[in-house]
Order: C-alpha cells, then structure tokens, then sequence
C-alpha cells in the first residue's frame, strides 16, 4: 500500500534521492485523525499510526522511519544508524548514511527537506516560530556542513505549513519573535482593523537564501487553508477538535 505525497521538483531531479511531502491521505486511522496520522503522541491507535507508518516506508522504498521527539528546540542529530522512534530529543535529523530515511512531523510548523546531492549528505527539519527564528534551519545546514556537504550545493524545500493570512499571532506574539531576532519584522502584516499575521514560510525561505545554498523551493502549500488534505492544529483547535499529524521524509539510497 501506498500514499499520494507531494515533492520538490529541485530535490525529485536527484536521481540517487528519495523524498515525499505526505499528508492525510492514503492512510488507515479514522474519525479526526482520518487518514495518514503518523503521531503517536495525539491520542490515535498506535496500530493505526504504525500501519501509517509503514505506508509511508512502502511509498519512498525505504524504512523505517527514522522519528524524533520534536521539541521546538534548535538540536540537530546526526545520524549513523537507526533509531527507536521519538528516543531523541531534537528538531532536526542530517545523515551520510545510505538508507537512513529521516522524517519530521508537522501540522502547521514548516517541514524543511535538503539536500547536497554531490557529497550525499541529507538532513530533515521541523521549523515551527520558535525554532526558526532560534535558527534550526542554519544549524541543520552546519551539520550537513559538518557531514562534508557544501552549502552552494545544498538544495532546501519546504513542504506544506500554515501561511500567513491564516497565521494570526498577535502583539505579544511579534514583541517575543522581533526579541529574539529583528530580521522577523518583514514578515509581519496587519490587516485593517485586525492583529499582525507572521509568514512563517516567507520567513524561513529567506533564511535559508540568506544563508547563500542552493535553490530554495517553496510549494507553497497552506496547512489551514486545506483541512481535508492536511492535519492543521491550528484549524482543529479552531474547530474544537483534535487532529494528527503528517510526515516529511528524505533519504539517499
């Protein structure tokens, strides 16, 4: 069995590469994790997140899943081996390692994907504000960099995250991002009459350009706005229901 997912057409011409931006479809969990939950931590029959799992495995060719416990912080491991889901606290995974497929969970926060395809150096990233504007995009580049990657042949693409029109935030929220980095502030709108708005994706794409890799792809595609593609925690609180979440994944066979 497997499940429909969206790529990144700078990271789908690698030909040595795997990766997928998946969402709710294709999967076995029901009522409001219907679909392709792959969150053992929101409540779903872990029978049904492991069979999800596993779709996602079949579907990129490569498994198991290798899962952090996200924490919004700006730790990146690397990997040489597999790991037992959720045993390590981090936001983001690089590896040299063949074979080692690298998943990050979302519902909003934003998936970040790269790849150096000439030093074969991948790694996987959960960006949600705190995390962005603490630099867990650079961090993850620093590792690859580390890993022997170049930071001109690193390609980034970021996966399906909530947008700014639907990312209301408030005051207090722009007073803490614009504290811990200034370079927010561009990212911030106001409608008449409303509170700022923060473009998360906006602001992690020029992060990653300012940090002078390769292309950046943005797919553009908003969490919220699609409901019955995408688990969006901010539309099930809206909505007052739970919701799970979905799955961004790369390796290198």
């Amino acid at each position: 069995m497997t499940a429909p997912h969206e790529q990144a057409p700078a990271l789908a011409a690698i030909p040595t590469l795997r990766h997928g931006f998946f969402g709710r479809a294709g999967g076995v969990s029901t009522g409001d994790y219907a679909g392709l939950n792959v969150s053992l931590a929101m409540g779903d029959d872990p029978a049904h997140v492991e069979a999800n799992r596993q779709i996602v495995a079949d579907t990129i060719g490569l498994g198991p899943l290798n899962i952090l416990k996200q924490t919004h912080s700006t730790r990146v491991q690397t990997l040489t081996g597999p790991i037992a889901p959720g045993s390590i606290d981090a936001d983001a995974l690089v590896t040299a390692t063949p074979g080692l497929a690298l998943g990050i969970l979302t519902a909003d926060c934003t998936p970040i994907l790269f790849a150096d395809p000439q030093a074969r150096v991948i790694g996987a990233a959960h960006a949600g504000w705190r995390g962005a504007a603490e630099g867990i995009a650079l961090n993850t580049i620093a590792a690859m960099v580390a890993l022997g990657a170049d930071p001109f042949r690193i390609r980034a693409a970021i996966g399906p995250t909530i947008s700014g029109p639907n990312y209301e935030v408030g005051d207090q929220f722009r007073t803490d991002l614009l504290a811990i980095t200034p370079d927010g502030a561009p990212f911030f709108t106001t409608p008449a009459g409303g509170k700022p708005h923060f473009d998360l994706p906006g602001f992690v794409q020029a992060q990653l350009r300012a940090a002078g890799i390769g292309p950046v792809e943005n797919l553009g595609i908003c969490t919220y706005a699609a409901p019955k593609r995408y688990f969006s925690h901010r539309y099930a609180t809206h909505q007052q229901t739970k919701t799970g979440r979905q799955i961004a994944v790369i390796a290198m066979t």
